[in-house]
């Protein structure tokens, strides 16, 4: 066999190297493999929804013009069948040699599923009853280097699936519509919160101290101020410092960033809803909550009745409100007291398998109880309120009982999706819990938050009364998908690096 011979076989034996070689072709004749536009004048669902009652075997004199990619070939000599598809869905081109010349029909036997294509043609449906264009003339806009998987096998490997987002949507339009419905849900979250007179802001992701909320924070360094910085962990702090300057309802839907593990509802970047509204409580803030998330819900499903992995789950009406310690008392058939003696509780935790570090307080040993024990019994929506105090730095502490505070979290099928209390506003108190913090991160505490000097600073000069509430986004948008895994709702998930 000869050099050349064997090249040529080679290209042949490889799907990518033949459509380079088609494409080397087309520019070697001064053909164009990548247009720069087209003018587009139909979409196909909606071609679909004008010509529902255009009747089989019947061409209308409607011409339009559309463009997709090619996601299917069928060559029956002096006929050419491609099913097209755009942003809303599938149509099929009907080519014919007669009406489009042996030159234009030749061409488009050079085209390849996975192409790019503009066609305009006169609308009609086939005898066997697709809709279809007549095709006037088609004119390749992108020529498509990589197959695409095999129809008949599709894209289900998951790993491979979140990282070549851009095949897996392409291979599975199931996946689209989540994503559809992720718009809808942060656009009603939006839109409810301007509708109650909330205002729209923006704060620095980059933070000099990280703050907020209790978490390890990713850390980088700003070159000319020399010195390191923190990917923000929560906007909280920079939007209370607004509620100082004088705003009254604020909030942000914002990007945060924790460097903390991976898995099914957890990515290092995620997407939180913060809003401060001040001169209320936890108890006015819960119901903002709960009106944003019924909001959400009717924008995704039209109904408040859902199913979430296999969970029948009600959204309406109020939420009841159930304190930890009444909830983690009833799981574990005894009462118990943030008076209780440590040692006593700490007996209790290993008893049920829990892990617990020396400097552990009460407080924090009847919340990894509750954790452990409580969490995963919740479906229906609950409020859990009066979380301890050593658990919760940003929270002020409930009127008349100083070891726990006016928190709440908010449980559906067995997570937290929102977590909102009535915001700290004496500087005295928030010094000394950000004192308790430093001693934390000295004990090894990873997360604790850093003393945040500046923060107490705008509380001396006043902060109204308020309650606040960060919603988890991408939580939320699992629940009212009904998606496994929060790497399903995000595009483009963090994953380790790829096996090569």
């Amino acid at each position: 066999m000869t050099q050349e011979m064997a090249q040529e076989q080679t290209i042949q034996d490889d799907p990518i190297a033949v459509r380079k070689a088609k494409r080397a072709a087309l520019m070697a004749h001064g053909q164009e493999a990548y247009a720069y536009r087209f003018a587009v004048s139909a979409k196909a669902a909606q071609l679909a929804q004008d010509y529902a009652q255009l009747e089989n075997g019947q061409t209308t004199t409607d011409v339009v013009s559309v463009a997709g990619r090619i996601m299917a070939l069928r060559d029956q000599g002096k006929i050419l069948f491609m099913v097209l598809a755009d942003d809303s869905g599938q149509i099929q081109l009907f080519c014919r040699i007669n009406t489009l010349g042996e030159e234009q029909f030749d061409a488009l036997r050079q085209l390849d599923v996975g192409d790019f294509v503009g066609c305009t043609g006169a609308v009609m449906r086939t005898r066997r009853g697709e809709l279809s264009l007549a095709a006037e003339c088609v004119v390749l806009l992108t020529k498509a280097l990589r197959p695409l998987p095999e129809k008949f096998h599709g894209l289900n490997d998951k790993e491979t699936r979140y990282r070549q987002r851009y095949v897996d949507l392409i291979m599975n339009p199931e996946v689209k519509s989540v994503f559809i419905k992720r718009f809808k849900i942060i656009d009603a979250l939006r839109r409810e919160a301007t509708a109650r007179g909330f205002i729209e802001v923006e704060t620095p992701m980059l933070h000099p101290i990280p703050g907020g909320a209790t978490a390890r924070p990713f850390i980088t360094h700003h070159n000319t101020l020399d010195k390191d910085l923190y990917l923000r962990v929560a906007p909280e702090l920079h939007l209370k410092r607004l509620l100082v300057g004088g705003f009254e309802r604020v909030f942000e839907i914002n990007r945060s960033f924790r460097n903390e593990g991976m898995d099914h509802t957890h990515n290092p970047e995620f997407t939180m809803l913060e809003a401060y509204q001040a001169y209320t409580d936890a108890d006015g803030i819960a119901d903002f909550t709960r009106e944003l998330i019924q909001a959400a819900c009717l924008a995704a499903q039209d109904t408040l009745e859902i199913e979430y992995q296999g969970q029948q789950l009600n959204l309406g009406g109020t939420w009841p409100k159930r304190s930890m310690i009444e909830l983690t008392s009833q799981a574990l058939g005894q009462e118990l007291s943030y008076s209780q003696d440590v040692k006593e509780l700490t007996a209790l935790a290993n008893r049920h398998h829990i892990a617990t570090l020396p400097g552990w307080g009460t407080g924090k040993l009847i919340a990894v109880l509750f954790e452990k024990l409580v969490e995963d019994t919740i479906t229906h929506p609950v409020f859990v309120t009066e979380h301890p105090l050593e658990t919760s730095p940003l929270a002020k502490k409930k009127a008349g009982n100083a070891l726990v505070t006016d928190r709440y979290e908010l449980m559906i099928a067995g997570r937290e999706y929102a977590n909102l209390f009535s915001e700290l506003n004496d500087p005295v108190d928030q010094r000394e819990r950000f004192a308790a913090q430093m001693v934390a991160k000295a004990a090894g505490d990873e997360e604790a938050m850093g003393y945040d000097e500046d923060y107490i600073r705008a509380l001396e000069y006043g902060m109204p009364p308020a309650g606040g509430v960060g919603i988890g986004v991408d939580r939320l948008v699992m629940l009212l998908t009904n998606a496994v895994s929060i790497k399903d709702v995000l595009l483009f998930p963090h994953m380790r690096d790829e096996e090569r």
